[in-house]
């Protein structure tokens, strides 16, 4: 039986972050780094991710950066050769790539939005996770975590397809955890609240004094926040947790 030390450690495993070059993407990957574990990071701008790899290396961990469209089969086939043959194997995947939407009225949203809404936050976890999650059966198992949203819990206005997304992206986390966890495969979610991050800056700028008052915590999320949960379900800590989603809003769902 492994000690409690133990229990958080990813040493040595190779995780894979989609969008993982800014924002909450690098928050978890640099958390990973921290830990130990080879970063593989993947975003469609790849000098982002080239930088941001630089900044992981200093962690004294192997880095790799590759350009990647989630919403493409071929884009992410692609990718998924390119990090096996880097390192050999993908331990943990975090499927963090994702865009707000068109943040209109439902009425407002052009089909074009809605699809491209879809296609990225929901049709990418999807593409990602069946590309890679037979490399992860014929590793013994692995670790899927998606990055999903408070929205599930508590709906935004005008952003119908972004909520719409991520509640699906809930509900996608459970039946991939039913269907995968005979392979020792565990998929989980995580819910952010509001958080600072690149993503959403324009909107947190506008709305930063108002979202204050409405969160219990009085604050703001930031990307430290998010590194422990994502560090649990990346570990052996998380072995027994099966198509969970573990919400880090500061509490602004209660309200």
């Amino acid at each position: 039986m492994s000690s409690s030390s133990d229990l958080l450690d990813i040493k040595g495993k190779v995780a894979l972050i989609t969008g993982g070059a800014t924002g909450i993407g690098f928050g978890i990957a640099e958390g990973f780094a921290e830990a130990g574990a080879h970063i593989a990071i993947c975003s469609r701008r790849l000098e982002r991710c080239q930088s941001a790899a630089e900044k992981l290396s200093r962690h004294n961990v192997k880095t790799f950066a590759a350009e990647c469209d989630v919403s493409s089969p071929d884009s992410v086939t692609a990718m998924v050769d390119a990090v096996i043959e880097k390192f050999g194997r993908i331990d943990i995947l975090v499927n963090n790539a994702g865009i707000t939407g068109a943040a209109k009225p439902f009425m407002d949203i052009e089909f074009s939005e809605w699809d491209k809404t879809q296609s990225i936050n929901l049709g990418g976890i999807f593409n990602c996770s069946k590309i890679i999650v037979p490399h992860m059966i014929s590793q013994g198992g692995g670790k899927i975590i998606n990055i999903a949203s408070v929205a599930f819990f508590k709906p935004l206005p005008n952003s119908a397809d972004y909520c719409a997304s991520k509640g699906g992206v809930i509900l996608l986390t459970r039946a991939m955890a039913l269907d995968l966890i005979r392979h020792n495969i565990n998929v989980n979610a995580i819910c952010p609240g509001f958080f600072a991050t690149e993503l959403n800056s324009d909107m947190l700028e506008r709305a930063e004094a108002d979202a204050k008052k409405r969160v219990p915590a009085r604050r703001i999320g930031n990307v430290r926040d998010i590194r422990g949960t994502a560090l649990l379900l990346a570990s052996s800590a998380s072995d027994y947790m099966v198509g969970t989603e573990i919400v880090v809003d500061g509490g602004i769902r209660l309200r």
